[in-house]
């Protein structure tokens, strides 16, 4: 277990601070994606007898059910990078015209998901994509292929939207909003991705010499997009990652993450799963964004993104809207992770250094 070290719960910041009534919720919709696994069938069942507004019992029931580990860098230390992110309201149509000319993409018939974990589980949590030419398996086409028209997805439009770089937001994101011009709401959520690595356009931006590095926010990015909308196109397609959307239904608590149970604002983190088990608890000690104020409370790893990569590393789901993007674009913060396991939990898995961990 090299990137885990077993921790008492003195160790984790502002342990006894926390209200963590406001957690549970979260922990039991971890449960609900949980409980057929042996490992989490017990404290799951536990769980559910547990008063959600006792705050003392939901602390004892963590205590006794729970051992709590440090998760550590592969390469030595404890720090890593937390950033945020929020559920986003977008303007559009289910029809093309005016405006409404940006589509938002269900995914292509022709996009192949290859699982080799059946035979390899040390690929438990890889998924390549790809399509056929003739017999053989290629990458699927980027995201300048996509945009061009060269990938077959014409029919595949959920609906269209107003501006390009909120679309692009929202493929990062990954779930999202679009008010229509009618009144009506749709959901949309991840479907599917095309395989390709994400890349940073706010870097890019930065070594173009477009942005200096403390303007390379979500909001820094987004005014630098629409002061110099010719040169738009290049820099979206300096990430060759393309997500695809299905739509959700309207009544659900939140969108659905990589767990497939809605999100809680404040209390689900994305993590790398090859690293933390998803759907555990997780202990996250770091600051509110742009703030030296401390960020200490429980969470619930229920996602996974993209640019999610590493030991220490966390997306903070701060909720729906403006408010919410105002500060999922302004975090950028270091921060400490600890994860919560049942006592009996087997530690098996693979962690990114490649040694037998979790």
């Amino acid at each position: 277990m090299p990137w885990l070290s077993p921790a008492a719960l003195a160790d984790l910041p502002g342990w006894a601070d926390d209200d963590l009534t406001l957690a549970w919720p979260a922990l039991l919709n971890s449960c609900k994606g949980l409980k057929r696994q042996p490992a989490w069938t017990k404290v799951c069942q536990a769980a559910e007898q547990v008063s959600r507004a006792d705050a003392e019992a939901i602390r004892r029931f963590l205590e006794e059910r729970f051992q709590p580990y440090q998760v550590q860098q592969s390469e030595g230390g404890s720090e890593g990078l937390i950033t945020g992110y929020y559920e986003p309201l977008l303007r559009g149509s289910r029809s093309f015209g005016g405006n409404y000319i940006y589509p938002l993409y269900a995914a292509p018939d022709d996009l192949l998901v290859v699982d080799l974990s059946s035979l390899y589980p040390e690929l438990k949590n890889l998924r390549l994509r790809g399509r056929l030419q003739g017999k053989k398996v290629v990458p699927y086409f980027s995201r300048a292929e996509i945009e061009s028209g060269t990938a077959p997805v014409r029919g595949k439009e959920l609906v269209w939207v107003d501006d390009p770089i909120e679309l692009f937001f929202l493929q990062i994101q990954g779930s999202g909003r679009v008010q229509l011009e009618n009144g009506e709401t749709v959901r949309v959520g991840y479907a599917e991705q095309n395989g390709h690595p994400y890349k940073s356009i706010g870097k890019w931006l930065v070594d173009q010499g477009e942005l200096t590095l403390d303007k390379a926010s979500m909001q820094g990015i987004k005014d630098w997009a629409r002061s110099n909308p010719e040169k738009l196109a290049t820099l979206l397609n300096t990430n060759p990652s393309y997500v695809f959307f299905r739509e959700l239904p309207n009544h659900l608590s939140g969108p659905l993450g990589a767990l497939g149970v809605p999100l809680s604002a404040e209390r689900s983190v994305a993590i790398d799963p090859r690293v933390i088990p998803l759907g555990a608890p997780i202990w996250l000690a770091t600051t509110r964004p742009n703030s030296p104020e401390p960020l200490n409370r429980l969470m619930l790893a229920q996602d996974t993104g993209g640019a999610i990569r590493g030991n220490v590393r966390a997306d903070f789901f701060w909720g729906f809207g403006d408010a919410a993007g105002q500060l999922a674009g302004a975090m950028k913060q270091k921060g400490r992770i600890w994860v919560f396991l049942p006592r009996d939990y087997p530690l098996v898995l693979t962690g990114t250094n490649g040694k037998s961990g979790l």
